[in-house]
């Protein structure tokens, strides 16, 4: 009965989608994504030309294979298109000719920060790995747009049936000084960040969106690599749950100044819908109360990499997941963290799950088609 009740919707929609084509049965006709290592589907794989059929344990969960994904499996952006009954983002570094991109492209390159590398390189601070920035991959929309749309009528309908997601974006711009133990240091970065994601998303504006999400940042406290690194002895650091207190105000403030500038932005832009991704509490939950979501309750392994090597958090920067002497805990769905940096599949999923269904998305998302499960 089942399928038969799938199968006539599908044949309905085909039906009534060749009478008119206009009728669009996806809340959004396309996903466009710009960001980091977070939501990276492959550009920087393709850029450094790492090999798809390679041994990692990088993917491994899911796809079988090195997918150009940072974690064991799926992303908070794949979790996302699948809940739109739309395909997963390609990268745009990874593009074919003729490859069918009407549905989307994911600019989102690992180690971007939301500042050019010559903002560091002006201060005389350590810099993010690329200077694959966020204005970098807004060049690289805008160089894509005449592949998607022809002229500004047609963009303009094309782009207010699609979303677009600005982010998460910055984190690499606060853990290039994670080293330096200075709290005031990360504050100082705080209005240029602020002022290159503005920018962006008002280019995005202009170029035809009027439904924009901008995210906010993950409680780097509770970060296996950030604990790795700050790596302190004084247990007044930390909070009841275990993660450092400090970085996770700074968070705080942070997404704060951004809520700021995203109602001023709502002001000027009062066309256009635009969306904060409280990716903070999103995730603090899930270390607040890990049993809850499936996770191991023990706080050593809450805060314990899957893959790695090294005490107490699994994690060793010059030995990371993938290097010959990493190993891989036996179930990653266990585990919030995958490799010091990043977060497993499931706690993918989960985060996903709380922007698509809420309560993490202020206003919320349109209704998807799916639930993720």
């Amino acid at each position: 009965m089942k399928i038969f009740i799938i199968f006539s919707i599908t044949f309905a929609c085909g039906v009534f989608g060749n009478v008119n084509s206009n009728v669009n049965p996806l809340p959004y006709e396309a996903i466009f994504n710009f960001g980091d290592s977070i939501s990276d589907t492959g550009n920087a794989a393709a850029y450094h030309h790492v090999p798809k059929d390679g041994k990692s344990p990088y993917g491994s969960t899911y796809f079988k294979h090195p997918s150009g994904r940072l974690s064991n499996g799926r992303l908070i952006i794949d979790f996302i298109t699948e809940a739109y009954g739309l395909p997963m983002l390609p990268a745009y570094l990874d593009l074919t000719k003729g490859q069918d991109i009407r549905h989307g492209v994911n600019f989102a390159f690992a180690g971007a920060g939301a500042l050019d590398m010559n903002y560091f390189t002006k201060n005389r601070l350590k810099a993010p790995a690329t200077n694959n920035s966020l204005s970098v991959q807004l060049d690289w929309f805008k160089k894509l747009k005449p592949s998607l749309c022809k002229n500004k009528k047609e963009c303009n309908n094309y782009f207010k049936k699609s979303l677009f997601i600005v982010g998460e974006i910055g984190g690499n711009d606060i853990n290039a000084l994670i080293s330096y133990n200075n709290i005031s240091k990360l504050r100082e970065i705080v209005p240029p960040m602020i002022e290159e994601i503005t920018k962006a998303t008002i280019a995005l504006i202009e170029e035809g969106a009027v439904e924009v999400v901008v995210p906010g940042n993950f409680p780097i406290g509770c970060n296996s690599g950030v604990l790795t690194v700050v790596n302190s002895g004084n247990k007044d650091d930390y909070d009841q749950f275990g993660c450092l207190a400090a970085y996770n105000i700074f968070i705080k403030y942070y997404n704060w100044r951004l809520n700021q500038a995203i109602e001023a932005l709502r002001q000027q832009k009062n066309h256009v819908k635009i969306i904060y991704f409280d990716y903070y509490g999103d995730a603090r939950r899930l270390f607040q109360a890990p049993q809850k979501y499936g996770f191991s309750s023990s706080k050593n392994e809450t805060f314990r990499a899957c893959c790695g090597t090294g005490e107490p958090y699994n994690v060793n920067e010059h030995a990371p997941c993938g290097s010959l002497t990493s190993t891989i805990c036996s179930d990653p769905s266990k585990h919030i963290n995958w490799d010091g940096a990043h977060f497993t599949e499931e706690a993918y999923k989960l985060i996903a799950k709380g922007l698509v269904e809420g309560p993490f998305a202020s206003p919320s998302l349109k209704s998807p088609l799916f639930k993720i499960v």
